[in-house]
């Protein structure tokens, strides 16, 4: 027996027709580049687990985000790597800080390229947390905000047109608005890490940032991978206290969240592709096991598709050329 084709698979027999009746769409500035940044002359230190990507020098910063520029990519996330570290992360609020130096940097090379500055202290710690440590080993949630509003309004004195809070502390994003909006940044957004996982897949950059904990791990503040429903109450509370757009991260296995995210919130949603999700895929291409260019493709297609407004990848600049 025969049966007929449904109308769809007729139109992607052909070429033009099949782009007409996709219904999600993934082109370069959809997209965030990440880059790790340090001190030191002009140098690129490249990172064993994240093939192709490298700790930068500010100059060579400045060189990656002209060339993301250039491939249509509007924006740019920078993490800091500081030369020293201590139990408070104090570098993360030094207006001479690696980010705050980069920022300037880049804005003045490239003013029409947003800056996205990641705000948390893990970096910059001693120990490796996203906070204050307290004399029980834990995150002291309280003491950590008025660290993170420092290093907030510091940011964006070099000049950051977005800011990423990361550190999953209770209040920080209201927090931080109400001393941005003091310090007379009301018009700078933020881009909350709301449902930030405690995942497995953060491994390739806690070696390329050097901030695994020296003890212990972050399931206290991060959020249990089995919670959903929490994630969308994670949202909604970051929604209400000021963020203009939530982020889910990692993006792969939380597919699920994202859409329910968005359907929640109703405001712009952010996933995180993640330097284990993109570890995979260059480790199995690397192997002959499948085509990367095909699959990151299919896999950042994949994250739209769940509702993500804009995906953080450090494919970015890949993908933009492949789409080109």
């Amino acid at each position: 027996m025969t049966f007929p084709q449904t109308r769809l698979r007729r139109l992607r027999k052909s070429g033009v027709l099949r782009d007409l009746v996709r219904e999600t769409e993934l082109s370069a500035s959809d997209l965030v580049y990440p880059m790790f940044v340090e001190h030191g002359p002009d140098h690129r230190t490249p990172i064993a687990s994240m093939p192709g990507i490298d700790r930068l020098s500010i100059s060579n910063a400045v060189q990656e985000a002209g060339e993301a520029q250039a491939l249509g990519i509007n924006a740019v996330l920078l993490f800091g790597i500081p030369a020293d570290k201590d139990e408070q992360g104090s570098g993360a609020w030094d207006d001479e800080g690696i980010v705050q130096l980069a920022t300037r940097a880049i804005k003045e090379a490239y003013p029409e390229i947003a800056v996205i500055c990641d705000l948390c202290l893990c970096e910059y710690t001693s120990h490796g947390h996203c906070g204050i440590v307290n004399s029980d080993g834990y995150v002291d949630n309280d003491a950590t905000l008025e660290l993170l509003a420092r290093t907030a309004t510091s940011q964006a004195r070099a000049g950051a047109d977005v800011i990423a809070p990361s550190d999953m502390m209770d209040g920080r994003i209201g927090v931080i608005r109400s001393e941005l909006d003091r310090e007379g940044f009301s018009d700078l957004a933020l881009i909350a890490y709301s449902a930030k996982f405690a995942s497995a897949f953060y491994g390739p950059f806690r070696d390329a940032a050097g901030s695994t904990p020296a003890f212990g791990d972050r399931r206290a503040y991060q959020m249990d991978p089995a919670n959903a429903a929490e994630a969308v109450r994670e949202a909604l509370l970051d929604v209400e206290e000021g963020a203009d757009v939530v982020m889910v991260k990692p993006a792969l296995p939380y597919l699920d969240v994202i859409r329910r995210v968005k359907d929640a919130t109703g405001v712009p949603v952010a996933a995180y592709n993640v330097s284990g999700e993109y570890a995979m895929i260059k480790a199995a291409a690397a192997a002959g096991y499948l085509d990367e260019r095909t699959a990151v493709l299919e896999a950042l297609t994949g994250i739209r598709r769940a509702g993500a407004d804009i995906v953080i990848s450090y494919h970015s600049k890949d993908v933009a050329k492949w789409l080109q």
